[in-house]
């Protein structure tokens, strides 16, 4: 079908009110950039879902990554995005401020190549993010171990998007379908999310970023459920395969084991962290399930989850902005509060 046919039949839905979650907070920077929801009817609503990892790293995560900067003979390497995700007692940047070593990363192998120039500094990775970052971490530790360098940890929160997308099937059971997180899916594939179709009678479509894309996604989706169908489609075959990348797989296989984790917004979810299975280079990560409440007022727990878009929150464009996040979902490029301030 042709797309001007796609938008021609989303624009005149008149079945009954939908809901549709994207996972994914790339896929809704996409939705605004393109004008998605005005080319679909109002009977269409699309919320965004737990895809964003710093959104929901907990409280004690950064005051692990504050404690291990504030050592002697230490330095915390950290992408940007994660600075200014608020802790106990603030946030990582307002800590640089205050004498804690920090550094921005582009890459996890910077911290190779300053462990070994600088082997009097214990270099102490953040490593925030799901299947599609975790090989890269595991492929340098596999190299700094390789090397014989002893001085990087990892403190990770890493985390994997199955069993948070379980915990939305049985906690939010008016999401109608679900748009699959591109570049996760990559690495997964589609077929994992085969048993969540099966057992929650939700079809689960796997989406690339452009709006042909999307669109195409969205159609799908709303024919899938108006014929009472739950299954599981693979509309970005280009770079999603059945089984994933099967390499990137096998490094997370022989790098990390699962465990719990603490999702800011969810809880503690059983088997959705990673953990380094070599502990020498772990940096304390296991057991930091415990978080504060989110502050008062902040409700990036029910943005998360889809419950409400971000600008129903009272704090958003008031209390809450790039420059002063309340919460975690404002901080990040992915996360949903974020997205919907630049583009509104």
């Amino acid at each position: 079908m042709e797309i001007k046919n796609v938008i021609e039949y989303l624009k005149a839905y008149d079945g009954p009110r939908l809901k549709l979650m994207e996972v994914c907070g790339t896929h809704t920077a996409s939705i605004f950039k393109n004008g998605i929801r005005s080319l679909i009817s109002p009977k269409i609503k699309l919320i965004s879902g737990p895809g964003c990892p710093v959104c929901v790293t907990p409280t004690a995560y950064i005051d692990k990554c504050v404690e291990y900067a504030m050592k002697d003979n230490h330095v915390l390497l950290t992408f940007g995005d994660m600075m200014k995700v608020p802790g106990t007692e603030g946030s990582l940047s307002d800590k640089k401020g205050k004498g804690a070593k920090v550094q921005l990363m582009y890459s996890p192998f910077e911290a190779v190549e300053k462990a070994k120039e600088h082997p009097e500094i214990t270099y102490a990775v953040a490593a925030v993010g799901f299947e599609t970052t975790v090989p890269a971490y595991g492929l340098m530790m596999r190299q700094a171990k390789a090397l014989g360098i002893e001085n990087i940890r990892l403190i990770t929160a890493l985390k994997t998007v199955i069993p948070a997308l379980t915990w939305i099937c049985e906690n939010q059971q008016d999401i109608d379908g679900f748009i699959c997180p591109g570049h996760v899916s990559v690495i997964i594939g589609s077929k994992p999310y085969e048993a969540l179709a099966e057992k929650y009678r939700k079809p689960f479509v796997v989406a690339g970023f452009e709006a042909e894309h999307i669109l195409a996604v969205i159609y799908d989706l709303v024919r899938q459920i108006e014929k009472k169908e739950a299954k599981v489609k693979n509309l970005y075959p280009n770079a999603v395969h059945g089984n994933g990348n099967e390499k990137a797989l096998a490094v997370l296989e022989e790098c990390f084991e699962p465990g719990p984790a603490m999702w800011r917004g969810l809880g503690v979810i059983e088997g959705s962290g990673l953990y380094l299975k070599d502990t020498f280079y772990d940096a304390e990560s296991r057991g930091l399930d415990q978080d504060m409440e989110l502050p008062e007022g902040c409700r990036c727990g029910d943005v998360i989850v889809g419950k409400i878009n971000p600008d129903q929150c009272p704090m958003f464009k008031t209390k809450c902005g790039p420059m002063s996040p309340f919460g975690p979902c404002m901080v990040s490029a992915e996360g949903p509060c974020g997205i919907w301030y630049r583009n509104q």
